[in-house]
């Protein structure tokens, strides 16, 4: 029969052990904390880095649909305008034979506006429609002043190798990605390139453009910032967000943007269903004015 001193003693080896793996786990916890901690600054980089990334995300977005719709505007007056004109040629010979049936003033009224609507006062922002653009001229002013022969583009949305080859230089050359001015200078000459090669579509001046992407200079790998230098990249990622999200909405709810809308998947085929649309009026309003002249 054992005594209480007899049990303590003999329980003191089967201890011993059993407290030193505690304080083996519990130095292990520690370390493995003191290894997944990081400086705030550290959480602060990445959350930068993600908001640039989403930002020229934004901005490649926001930059293909502006091509979309600058080309559609451009195709739809080149490609229906004509057919518009005839309609309010048509409108006013309409008008000016019913008066001149009729000798109604009312007629004559109507008549008069028809016809003064044919050709109307263009404004300001009609007669610089489609000839400047942020750096100047557009090419096919250019080609106009300089004789030469306006080549419009052929179709709203440029083909999908040339939109993939804007979408992979737009984030490997992209000037919010630069870490010191010199880099900036750099890569908005090279993307301002790159943004006029994509608006006339021209898939292999892309191609020759991600060449020279490709064997330029390395940018240098991003050093930690303060903090204070990066809450105000934060602050200016935000700001350049708002921005490009009230051009967004411009571009949407402008009436060539609205249209677009109608037609996501294919841009071109919508000018074609337009234009017939157009030609039915067209045929529709001779029609017409044959049997008023006729009568």
């Amino acid at each position: 029969m054992t005594t209480p001193e007899t049990d303590d003693v003999a329980g003191q080896p089967e201890e011993q052990p059993r407290e030193r793996l505690k304080d083996q786990l519990k130095e292990r916890i520690e370390r493995s904390r003191e290894q997944t901690r990081e400086r705030p600054e550290e959480r602060l980089e990445r959350a930068v880095r993600a908001a640039e990334q989403a930002l020229i995300e934004f901005e490649i977005a926001v930059e293909t649909f502006r091509v979309e719709v600058e080309n559609f505007s451009r195709l739809h007056h080149q490609k229906l305008g004509p057919m518009y004109a005839r309609l309010d040629e048509l409108e006013a010979l309409i008008a000016e034979a019913t008066a001149e049936r009729t000798g109604d003033p009312e007629d004559r009224d109507r008549a008069d506006e028809a016809r003064a609507r044919v050709l109307p006062m263009p404004g300001v922002e009609e007669l610089f429609h489609g000839w400047m653009d942020g750096d100047g001229l557009f090419p096919e002013a250019v080609a106009m002043l300089t004789d030469q022969q306006v080549r419009p583009p052929q179709r709203v949305r440029p083909s999908e190798e040339a939109r993939k080859l804007y979408r992979e230089l737009a984030r490997k050359a992209h000037p919010d990605l630069a870490q010191d001015d010199r880099e900036r200078e750099r890569r908005d000459e090279f993307i301002s390139r790159v943004n006029a090669a994509y608006a006339r579509g021209d898939a292999s001046l892309l191609r020759e453009l991600a060449e020279e992407w490709a064997a330029g200079p390395v940018p240098p790998e991003r050093e930690p910032s303060p903090s204070e230098e990066l809450y105000a990249r934060l602050d200016w990622l935000a700001q350049r967000k708002e921005l490009l999200t009230a051009v967004a909405r411009e571009l949407e709810e402008g009436a060539i943007g609205s249209m677009l809308r109608m037609a996501p998947d294919d841009p071109d085929k919508l000018l074609d269903e337009i234009a017939e649309q157009l030609l039915a009026q067209v045929a529709e309003r001779e029609a017409e004015l044959e049997r008023i002249t006729a009568g």
